[in-house]
């Protein structure tokens, strides 16, 4: 009797995945439409525990898929919608050819249109889902905002992400969504916190479009995320909207003004919203949706005192951050930013403005008297009011991360600028390089030193150097001598005289026993430092050795992290020994210059 069994790689990882040559096969689809299709639906490469096996034996290394992601994609109905592109494409270039124009006319007036709703739904089935994984597409579309027409790239894309990235900046102004905020070379990073999900994204600067001489960056894959993205915002959009009772697409609750007759009345409307700075009106004239209460839960007396006094004291600070700028009136000058302010004061209840020529949707100018801070990055004003502060930007955006108004004498014009501190760090995770500055906002009591510090410590060591050597030379002997005589005392030992007596022998005895009856002081018994030390490594690399094998390689990636920040740590501290070391040798240097000057 012969027993036939399973072929070779018909089971196990050999069975489970597919070539990208062998998907296209099964799908019968082109490169580009398996791309497209697998973005968007989520489907990526998958990386097998043993390669030569998923290959059949090839030890080349190929892009692989699971068997079951390309099941999945045989029931799309998108795969048809791509036949119908590719037979509309066909007919289009047939009637070109033939110059039937008529039949032409007629094609594209019934272009295929691919729709994504059902993608959308099917991806995320609830609004928490879409919120989780919305980091990505506000990246993407505040990227593709900034993008002229170029190619690959729609000028509708660019239009509609700019609509979209704009209602999602009204909504988080509404909901006073923002948390932290972030300036650094690639852009303004910002934090909100929508229905207990923290969201966070980065807006590019807005500098002039450099076309690349290189195609370094393949916008066909990017457009095509972004295609998915654009109708995934747009639903996101339409749900923050409703929960805060406004209307979408987003309407002012005023009408225009008299300006609207001489522009397009939805040119001027588009330019209004765009300006960040109008309240938007709600459903029925109605005041909009009351802020959710944030409210610690009340737990069992089981649960940890010190975790809800720490959540209590959150909600608190949470609750004065959302009226941070309450009652401020900021105007912004021409040469600083003028969206990402706008955005981040309107988030904490202020309110801005700038010069009415400069843009649409200016509230009040300059010669306001009731105006509080004037926003300027420039060295000096002729023209100053006595009634506000010229502050730098930069201020605005550490209040926010300090969740306090900080005093404007650090960030007046002119003025050299503290360092900015990025609000993203864990300060509470283990083997984290803490600033200066930043300790000094964690703890009151904690002081940097100032180029004022500094200079009162180099003319203490001046004044030092020119001090007489005799004076250090009495000093020092006054120093030795009042400790020779606390030596002389605390080695005198009071002496016990015993009168002897020829009363009786007894009596003695007792006076022995009497004098041994005396308390003695202890020795302390030193510890060795260094055998201390070669005990404890002992037992560590015992307790080493404990560590199963199945886990041996996790506790080594471990220790290898821990070392990697231990010396980047050690990096940084250096860095920042350096750089004080150089600003003070340069602050003595202009000091010296300055008393050379004087004197002359």
């Amino acid at each position: 009797m012969v027993v036939i069994g399973k072929k070779k790689y018909q089971s196990g990882e050999g069975a489970q995945f597919l070539s990208r040559r062998s998907a296209l096969k099964k799908l019968q689809l082109s490169l580009k439409d398996f791309r497209k299709l697998c973005i968007l639906k989520g489907i990526y490469p998958r990386e097998p525990r043993n390669r030569k096996r998923a290959q059949h034996g090839d030890t080349s290394i190929k892009t692989l898929y699971h068997k079951k992601d390309i099941q999945f994609l045989m029931h799309e109905p998108i795969i048809w919608k791509f036949r119908e592109f590719k037979i509309f494409n066909r007919k289009v270039g047939r009637a070109k050819a033939m110059k039937e124009f008529g039949a032409l006319r007629r094609y594209l007036n019934n272009h295929p249109q691919l729709k994504l709703d059902h993608i959308v739904k099917e991806r995320y089935p609830t609004f928490i889902d879409a919120l989780r994984d919305l980091d990505d597409c506000l990246t993407l579309c505040f990227l593709f905002s900034t993008f002229p027409s170029i190619a690959h790239v729609p000028r509708e894309h660019s239009l509609l992400c700019r609509r979209l990235t704009v209602e999602f900046l009204h909504a988080v102004i509404a909901a006073k969504a923002l948390r932290k905020v972030f300036v650094s070379i690639k852009g303004f990073y910002y934090q909100a916190e929508i229905k207990g999900q923290t969201i966070t994204w980065i807006v590019p600067h807005h500098f002039s479009f450099e076309p690349q001489s290189k195609n370094e960056v393949d916008f066909k894959v990017m457009s095509t995320f972004v295609e998915f993205y654009v109708v995934m915002l747009g639903f996101v959009n339409f749900k923050l909207y409703h929960d805060l009772n406004m209307f979408y697409p987003p309407k002012f609750n005023s009408p225009g003004s008299t300006d609207t007759k001489l522009v397009d009345e939805e040119v001027y409307v588009s330019e209004r919203i765009a300006a960040l700075n109008s309240p938007l009106s709600s459903v029925n004239n109605a005041t909009p949706a009351p802020e959710e209460e944030l409210d610690t839960d009340q737990f069992p007396t089981e649960a940890d005192p010190s975790q809800l006094e720490l959540s209590r004291i959150e909600v608190e600070k949470v609750k004065k951050l959302k009226t941070l700028f309450k009652g401020l009136k900021f105007f912004v000058n021409r040469e600083v930013p003028r969206e990402p302010l706008v955005f981040v004061l309107r988030c904490f209840g202020g309110e801005v403005s700038w010069d009415k020529m400069l843009f649409v949707g200016s509230t009040f100018d300059e010669s306001n008297e009731s105006i509080t801070h004037q926003i300027v990055d420039r060295p000096s004003m002729t023209k100053q009011y006595i009634s506000r502060y010229y502050i730098q930007p930069q201020w605005v955006f550490d209040s926010v991360n300090a969740r306090q108004l900080l005093p404007v004498e650090n960030y007046l014009m002119g003025s050299v600028l503290p360092p900015h501190l990025s609000p993203f760090t864990d300060m509470l995770r283990d083997q984290t390089y803490i600033p200066p500055e930043q300790r000094a906002l964690l703890d009151p009591e904690f002081k940097v030193k100032t180029a004022k510090d500094d200079s009162e410590e180099s003319e203490a060591e001046e004044e030092g150097d020119d001090q007489p050597e005799i004076e250090q030379a009495e000093t020092i002997l006054e120093g030795e001598s009042a400790e020779a005589t606390e030596n002389d005392i605390s080695e005198e030992e009071p002496e016990i005289t015993v009168t002897k007596t020829n009363d009786s022998e007894s009596e003695q005895e007792r006076l022995k026993k009497k004098k041994g009856m005396v308390v003695q002081q202890g020795q302390l018994t030193r510890e060795n430092p260094w055998e201390k030390n070669r005990i404890e490594k002992q037992e560590y690399r015992l307790r080493e050795k404990m560590i199963k094998k199945k886990h041996r390689n996790l506790y080594k990636s471990m220790m290898q992290g821990k070392e990697d920040r231990a010396k980047e740590i050690w990096l940084l501290r250096k860095k920042r020994r350096i750089h004080d070391s150089t600003e003070k040798e340069k602050r003595k240097q202009m000091r010296k210059e300055g008393k050379i000057k004087n004197t002359a």
